[in-house]
């Protein structure tokens, strides 16, 4: 018997030998050799279970230190050793009660607050793993990998200062932890601090210079610094090393929609998908971008997919591109919440905590990062113009980096305050918002492009107000309104918004009556058209289009003889899609007429050529129907059944036209048709819109910005008063409206 056990200690220890060496097999014999003799041999199975998880047989590793338990209870490392295994197997929950045992028996056992700060950060847990980090750190002062690890909690929890001062500690430690550089790279981003966390991922790649995980960061950041080129270079090494990595396939996909090559991202999208079905809103990303190509070959499948997911409550589709997808209010709030309790759910602190000001003036904060050459800044120029000096403060935060031009100047000079918050982070231009005290805070962006949500969801002010930049709730309950009209919401509809719901009387949207047409009308030939014929017209974007209406539309050009279909000329797969649906639905392709960007004054001047304006479905034109109405065009649209569908009814009510708001698709065909062949009603309707113009509330801005006051100050007294937010509707202001 005593020869037995010392031959069990010999092989155990030619067994840990072996396994120091990196000799698994060879460790594997020797413990097997124990195995077939004693069957319960504690030390075996405690390395064996460790070996095959070397070897990533975790089912096996799982059990092997199952029965290591079963033949001592009381060692701490194999409890810890199978929460290792259980966590590889996705059995957090189990791996997380496995470190507790372990640290039961061992409560200075540093590893095992370590794992458990890894599981509890798989699973969101944030704050419980980063004092599981503290304790490993406070037990092993020089743990790398715990003060890097440590840092990946504090910026889930938006600590972002407090994870950089951790990332650079276990980089003290251990310089060449590409991981931890990465990470870094990362939260340097979070501070709008692009060219460190460039220098991070270089420093990352002179370790490894192949790594894709830091190529495909080094490609994100390239593309903030818009240094496109250098971004795509950076995806396409980081793909060379890992084709399959779907992360940066959708991250290049990004980049290539931002610089409007719809057709090149769309095969990225459509490869991450296949590689991971699962992707968070890959399919709406790969949707959005058929739909600018105009590629409807597959648009039917996709757009099932998404709207399922949106359903099932999945990450399907980002807020903005699905008011596309969806006509249905209840299906974009899903659609928005999903979005935010994935993006948004930080355990943010509220910088306003219930204090009331007494300014004597109200203050109003416009957040945007479209103060520039944007639709945004042409439409809202004139009420940042005119709103009362002697009530109302104005700030302007511009979180996009100067690009001038004339509409920038004058949306500029409008404010009475302006800040920069471009290279700011979300948690600095909070802080900033409530040192200037702004009683309310009204963002043009919503979860459009540039937009940064994540600034309101720390409350700097009181009231925080969506309006304009997202046709649609945006899901958030740190957003207090919406602006809107009874048009867009009706009083039955307001539960499909998680904001209450402000109606201005006549319409939502401001507009900008200074807004300059060119005085030269170029030629029917100069800008592509035929010399005669009827000339219908949609300067919506392409991804607005879909095939039900197109459908619509070709068959009004087969109805109405010589006419065309005057359309922006998007991108050159659009063009080439377009054309071909139009071959196939029997029209000749060359009677879409493809119109080129232009100076804005330009781009309304040529209005003047077109005689109707046909709309889109279920995302109307939005500020290109003002503009055709600006410039006299008529317009006519369905009303959908949200509120990007019902814009188009909203300007019309608000110039006297809604005879041009239809109620199903055939009836919006008909009445095209009708005002095609009809010259006399189609006369009529150009006259009324030419008075009303100048009668009908939708281009007195003056009118308008006062009732956007009215608004604000209701919401700002309801919160002196410390009375929640709740819906109401703004009363006409006295008399007519005027320019």
């Amino acid at each position: 018997m005593a020869r037995k056990e010392l031959d069990f200690d010999l092989l155990l220890k030619q067994a840990l030998a072996a396994y120091q060496k990196g000799n698994l097999t060879e460790a594997e014999r020797c413990c097997g050799a124990i195995l077939m003799a004693k069957r319960t041999h504690f030390e075996a199975l405690h390395l064996m279970g460790i070996i095959a998880g070397r070897r990533g047989r975790f089912g096996e590793a799982e059990r092997l230190l199952g029965e290591a338990i079963k033949a001592n209870g009381r060692s701490a490392g194999v409890h810890s050793d199978r929460g290792i295994a259980l966590l590889h197997l996705g059995r957090v929950g189990d791996a997380i009660e496995s470190y507790d045992r372990a640290l039961a028996l061992k409560p200075d056992f540093a590893d095992a607050h370590y794992n458990r700060g890894n599981a509890l950060l798989g699973l969101g847990r944030f704050d419980e793993a980063l004092a599981s980090y503290d304790a490993a750190i406070g037990i092993n002062p020089r743990a790398a990998n715990a003060l890097a690890n440590r840092g990946n909690a504090l910026r889930e929890l938006g600590h972002f200062e407090d994870a950089l001062a951790s990332y650079d500690q276990s980089l003290a430690i251990r310089p060449d932890n590409i991981i931890a550089l990465t990470n870094r790279g990362n939260v340097l981003n979070d501070l709008k601090r692009p060219l460190d966390a460039l220098a991070s991922y270089d420093k990352a790649l002179t370790f490894q210079a192949n790594d894709a995980k830091a190529l495909g960061l080094r490609g994100n950041v390239l593309k903030e610094l818009q240094r496109i080129p250098e971004a795509l270079a950076s995806y396409d090494k980081a793909l060379r090393s890992d084709p399959a990595d779907a992360e940066i396939l959708c991250n290049r996909g990004v980049t290539l929609m931002d610089g409007r090559h719809y057709e090149q991202a769309a095969a990225d999208f459509a490869a991450s998908a296949r590689i991971d079905p699962e992707r968070d809103y890959v399919l709406g990303q790969w949707n959005h971008c058929l739909r600018h190509c105009c590629d409807w070959r597959t648009i039917g499948e996709v757009t099932e997919k998404i709207t399922d997911a949106v359903h099932a409550g999945k990450r399907a589709d980002f807020p903005f591109s699905y008011l596309s997808v969806s006509d249905s209010a209840a299906d974009q709030r899903l659609c928005a919440e999903t979005y935010v309790r994935d993006k948004l759910a930080g355990s943010y602190a509220a910088l306003w905590q219930g204090e009331r000001y007494q300014h004597g003036r109200i203050r109003l904060l416009y957040m945007s990062s479209d103060f520039h050459e944007h639709a945004i800044a042409y439409l809202t120029a004139g009420l940042f113009e005119n709103h009362d000096r002697t009530r109302f403060e104005t700030y302007a935060l511009s979180l996009s980096a100067d690009e001038p031009s004339d509409i920038r100047s004058r949306v500029i000079a409008a404010f009475d305050h302006v800040i920069q918050g471009h290279d700011r982070s979300d948690e600095e231009v909070a802080r900033l918002i409530r040192e200037i005290e702004a009683d309310v805070v009204i963002d043009l962006n919503g979860h459009t492009d540039g937009g940064r949500p994540a600034i309101l969801a720390r409350r700097p002010a009181p009231v925080q107000v969506s309006y304009i930049g997202l046709a649609g709730t945006m899901g958030a309950p740190f957003v207090d309104y919406i602006i809107a009209d009874p048009v867009l919401v009706g009083a039955d509809e307001e539960r499909h918004f998680v904001e209450k719901v402000v109606r201005l009387p006549e319409t939502y949207l401001v507009n900008d009556d200074k807004r300059p047409v060119a005085a030269h009308t170029p030629t029917r030939a100069e800008a592509g058209l035929p010399e005669t014929g009827f000339v219908f017209c949609s300067f919506n974007n392409a991804y607005k289009i879909t095939p039900e209406v197109f459908g619509v539309w070709m068959r009004l050009l087969s109805q109405v003889e010589g006419s065309v279909l005057w359309l922006l000329s998007a991108n050159p797969a659009a063009v080439r899609n377009l054309r071909r649906e139009a071959e196939s639905a029997g029209v000749d392709p060359d009677r879409l007429v493809f119109a080129r960007r232009a100076k804005p004054e330009d781009h309304l001047a040529r209005h003047r050529l077109a005689d109707l304006f046909l709309d889109t479905l279920p995302y109307n034109a939005h500020t290109t129907a003002c503009d055709a109405l600006w410039t006299g065009l008529p317009v006519v649209t369905r009303r959908g059944g949200a509120f990007a569908g019902r814009v188009a009814a909203s300007l019309l009510g608000a110039i006297g036209l809604s005879e041009l708001v239809t109620h199903t698709l055939a009836d919006y065909e008909a009445l095209a048709l009708k005002l095609a062949t009809d010259k006399g009603a189609l006369a009529a309707v150009r006259e009324t819109l030419a008075r009303n113009r100048k009668t009908h509330p939708l281009f007195d801005t003056r009118r308008t910005t006062r009732l956007l006051e009215s608004a604000f100050t209701t919401m700002v007294d309801r919160r002196r008063r410390g009375d929640a937010p709740e819906s109401f509707a703004v009363p006409p202001p006295a008399g007519k409206a005027a320019r």
